[in-house]
């Protein structure tokens, strides 16, 4: 006959009578241990370990009306760019007794409407969203939410909480100056998916083209289809039998810039004698070139770390959150691409 064994669970309160701390502290050691000292952190863990306590989530949950989980939603998880964001996300997550889910609303806000309701239904530590121009609706939802709210990789004078990234508009000016500076005096513009964050870059291009007297809306050519190497060489190839005249490009990402680079190499025309290639982005690739692809350096490592520093910190203490908007710079790397008379292997 087989038995009906019921297994007894470890309480939290039995772990905190083995360790000599209150149930209170041994909470606190397992969602935040930076906040108890070393030493309580050994005596907890040392009980733990002795007892077999696995900690309940759902009930931590229901007793704390949040869970230990950081909701991270990016657009796409595909793309260098979140990939390095995400690099710096987890470098700082580790050791904090935090978790992070993910999740990918390939750039369609229904999709992150939805994601944004399932996450706060689990009560999450906080929200890390990539962007600042959500919908009304999801707005309204972080607004409400019962959590720390990061909107990362954008910059804006109406943040919904935290707030940490860069100004693609004023990167764009900088590559765009660059080129007019280095004598293009007919630049165009390449862009692709253009999201939000991609219109600001042509916004970036438009008015310094115009500032400078060099605009000409038949040099930008642009699509709603996403980014890849090769169709930047569809769109130089389009700008080219729109404007054949055209000296000089601005990318909006580096995928666009190698494909540009390709495609000129294909056609012959010499980079950067007769065709200046500028990106945005600065990936890896782009230093790897011949010649190397001149970029917008964005900090992307940074900003991933940056949000996760600061929705750790308002976790844990709100009030100890000095710079609640960061705001950081962008840098133009020089390379070949734009550098005329640059000596070719």
């Amino acid at each position: 006959m087989e038995k009906n064994i019921k297994y007894k669970r470890v309480t939290l309160n039995e772990v905190a009578a083995e360790a000599g701390v209150s149930a209170i502290t041994v909470s606190r050691t397992i969602r935040a241990p930076d906040m108890v000292s070393a030493g309580v952190r050994k005596k907890v863990q040392a009980a733990i370990e002795l007892l077999g306590y696995v900690p309940d989530q759902a009930a931590s949950a229901l007793a704390s009306e949040r869970t230990n989980v950081v909701g991270l939603l990016v657009p796409s998880l595909t793309n260098a760019v979140f990939s390095d964001v995400l690099r710096g996300v987890y470098d700082v997550i580790e050791g904090s007794g935090l978790s992070v889910q993910i999740g990918n609303f390939r750039y369609s806000p229904s999709k992150e409407e939805n994601l944004l309701r399932t996450f706060l239904r689990q009560r999450p530590a906080g929200l890390i969203v990539a962007g600042i121009d959500q919908t009304d609706a999801a707005r309204t939802l972080l607004k409400s939410a019962p959590c720390p709210v990061v909107q990362i990789m954008d910059v804006s004078d109406s943040p919904i909480d935290l707030m940490i990234g860069f100004s693609h508009y004023d990167g764009a000016v900088e590559g765009t100056r660059h080129l007019i500076d280095a004598g293009y005096k007919k630049p165009g513009f390449l862009g692709a998916r253009m999201d939000p964050r991609s219109q600001a870059r042509l916004a970036g291009f438009t008015a310094e083209a115009q500032a400078r007297g060099v605009y000409d809306p038949t040099r930008v050519i642009t699509t709603t289809h996403p980014s890849s190497v090769g169709m930047g060489g569809q769109l130089l190839s389009d700008l080219l039998a729109q404007a054949p005249d055209t000296d000089a490009v601005f990318c909006n990402n580096d995928d666009l810039a190698a494909g540009a680079l390709f495609e000129a190499e294909r056609r012959r025309i010499n980079v950067p004698n007769d065709l200046g290639i500028c990106g945005f982005n600065d990936l890896e690739m782009s230093r790897h070139l011949n010649p190397g692809i001149t970029s917008v350096a964005t900090p992307r490592y940074e900003v991933g770390a940056g949000a996760m520093t600061l929705l750790r910190d308002a976790i844990a203490d709100r009030a100890t959150i000095q710079t609640p908007h960061i705001r950081l710079g962008v840098e133009l790397i020089k390379r070949g691409s734009t550098r005329r008379g640059y000596p070719r292997e």
